[in-house]
């Protein structure tokens, strides 16, 4: 079971984002591979202290994360921050440190002290995907075209004359203080160390051509309308040898259900019976998003009871079991009678099985409301 991500950074669940980013940062200097050469465990560590604050520091996914947990970025390939190498660490999260070690970090290969190319990631792509409470109740797999960037074929790369490749450039300011020396990003490679030396003629002027692709989605049991899941890697391409693609962010989006409604993790069904039925009892074949079932009436039945049938709801997304699907009887009152039927319900007015007389045990429909919310 992977670790609670409050926990890993040692705060409270109410953390400010001041606390959280605090937090992170002397994680990291305390596990950082420069102060634990050769440690495998601190390097593990330093990758989940990582993890977590790229999925706190978010307002949406920290909110996904404090309502569903882990599952929130799991299943399929979706993640808040899994697999995480070093290199996408320093790149999402090197400001942070500041000058912790040197200004730099030299335990992260092409990062180090005196600056180095930059990992370019490319930029995320976002798409929304419809589905019914039959595919959100049972999971299911999407494949959805996805027209995103890649890095044409025959494109290639040299070092940048401007900062030899370094992806800096320092810059000397004379100040009050005496001569102050600084670094920014080069203004040519934008920070990759690389420049394109040959492209197609179809590319664009950062080596890139639109492609379309097939990309299969595992959406799981139990998403709810709005929830956002990623796809690693499947964002448009960045320019340069070491680039790394963005990620395809998912919107889920729920189609309304004809006769379902859906309150959370349970669903609600109108049943309409005549009062020939009521009387009588019968049976009824009811949809549920698990396909028909056969319910029993028994004889008598009042309208407004409620009827539950366990499990027939939606699964839990942190896998907690299903909810319920609860059946509400409407007894239906006919608007049109024939001569003959107006005058057995005449005769009924003076019949005493036909006079309201509820039990003790017949709930009141304020006492079945407070039951279904309790």
């Amino acid at each position: 079971m992977k670790k609670d991500y409050y926990e890993i950074l040692g705060i409270e669940k109410g953390a400010t984002a001041e606390q959280i980013k605090k937090a992170y940062r002397k994680k990291a200097i305390e596990y950082h591979p420069d102060k634990n050469p050769g440690n495998k465990d601190a390097e593990e560590n330093f990758k989940l202290a990582a993890e977590a604050y790229e999925v706190l520091s978010d307002p949406n996914k920290k909110a996904r994360y404090d309502q569903y947990g882990h599952a929130a970025f799991e299943n399929g390939g979706f993640g808040g921050g899994g697999g995480m190498n070093m290199d996408d660490i320093f790149s999402q999260f090197g400001d942070i440190f500041g000058s912790a070690f040197g200004g730099g970090f030299g335990g992260f290969g092409g990062f180090g002290g005196g600056g180095g190319q930059r990992r370019m990631k490319g930029s995320n792509l976002r798409i929304k995907v419809k589905l019914s409470l039959e595919e959100i109740a049972n999971g299911v797999e999407k494949k959805i075209k996805v027209k995103r960037k890649v890095q044409a074929k025959g494109v290639s790369f040299k070092t940048c004359p401007t900062c030899n490749g370094t992806g800096q450039v320092m810059k000397i300011t004379n100040t009050i203080l005496g001569r102050m020396q600084t670094a920014s990003a080069c203004h040519s490679c934008g920070g990759t160390g690389q420049i394109i030396d040959s492209k197609p003629n179809h590319a664009d002027a950062q080596g890139m051509v639109m492609e379309d692709e097939t990309v299969s989605i595992k959406i799981p049991a139990g998403v709810v309308d709005g929830m956002q899941l990623k796809v690693s890697g499947k964002g448009n391409d960045a320019p340069g040898n070491n680039s790394i693609p963005g990620d395809l962010i998912v919107a889920i989006e729920e189609i309304e259900h004809e006769t379902l409604k859906r309150e959370g993790e349970n669903l609600h069904l109108d049943l309409y019976i005549s009062f020939a039925e009521a009387a009588l009892g019968t049976s009824k074949d009811i949809e549920t998003v698990s396909g028909k079932v056969r319910i029993k009436l028994e004889e008598g039945i009042q309208s407004g009871k409620i009827l539950r049938l366990k499990g027939k709801g939606i699964p839990s997304i942190n896998s907690y079991g299903s909810g319920d699907l609860l059946v509400h009887v409407n007894v239906w009152t006919p608007k049109k009678l024939s001569k003959e039927q107006r005058q057995f319900f005449e005769n009924s007015l003076t019949d005493e099985n036909f006079t309201p007389n509820p039990e003790k045990s017949d709930k009141s429909f304020f006492e079945k409301v407070k039951d279904m919310f309790s």
